[in-house]
């Protein structure tokens, strides 16, 4: 078989650069195979993923709507003057009850609308590398901070159920005032599945107008270049 000779060791590389010895071997001529960090390095790295949390909050009625007068539990508008689309990596969610005798939120489902021209009311999302809510295109939306969706152009149609697993089945409507709270997480993985393009509206609701269960969320994206 022929032999290939690399480089020993770890490289260091610049961008642009062309190494002659491209690929990396251990010291007995091995070629290596990591996945040499997180899957979300890369990107990280480069300062182009951002992310909206939501602290623990009760739904409203405002979060199982889909007009403007909406409250996504998390969500983003990409502005249509956008240079970028917004690529969906991750998203999180916890459900909990907050009271003894509850209405049940129905499912948790994704929401969309295309073709925005201004929305008045967004938070600035926070970078995963600067850890500064600095240098997103985007606007994000948070039940915990009460960002509605004012001035959106379009309605909000529903795209698809979360995948949280158990979060999308918390269902009980009793529970003993002596028993800890039931709470339910999970967390869906887009990885690059979903991209809203300029102009576009995203976020998560529920489908049954509750007060009495509360929830936590996160809402991860990378920002690509048109």
């Amino acid at each position: 078989m022929p032999v290939a000779q690399g480089q020993i060791g770890i490289q260091l590389n610049a961008d642009g650069s062309s190494p002659v010895q491209g690929f990396r071997q251990g010291r007995q001529g091995e070629m290596i195979a990591s996945e040499l960090h997180g899957r979300f390095y890369e990107q990280v790295l480069r300062g182009n993923v951002y992310s909206i949390g939501c602290m623990l909050t009760a739904l409203s009625a405002a979060t199982a709507v889909l007009t403007a007068s909406a409250q996504p539990i998390v969500g983003v508008w990409n502005p249509l003057t956008s240079s970028v689309n917004l690529v969906f990596l991750q998203a999180m969610l916890v459900a909990a009850l907050n009271n003894v005798t509850s209405v049940a939120p129905g499912d948790f489902i994704w929401a969309s609308s295309l073709n925005n021209v201004s929305l008045t009311a967004g938070l600035s999302p926070f970078n995963r590398k600067t850890l500064a809510s600095t240098g997103s295109q985007a606007k994000a939306f948070s039940l915990s901070t009460a960002s509605l969706l004012t001035g959106l152009t379009n309605a909000l149609l529903a795209f698809e159920p979360g995948e949280f697993n158990t979060a999308s089945s918390l269902l009980t409507t009793t529970v003993a005032a002596a028993t800890p709270t039931p709470s339910v997480s999970g967390v869906q993985n887009f990885d690059g599945s979903i991209i809203v393009p300029p102009g576009g509206v995203m976020g998560l609701f529920n489908t049954i107008s509750s007060t009495t269960h509360s929830v936590r969320a996160r809402l991860m994206w990378e920002e690509v270049p048109l």
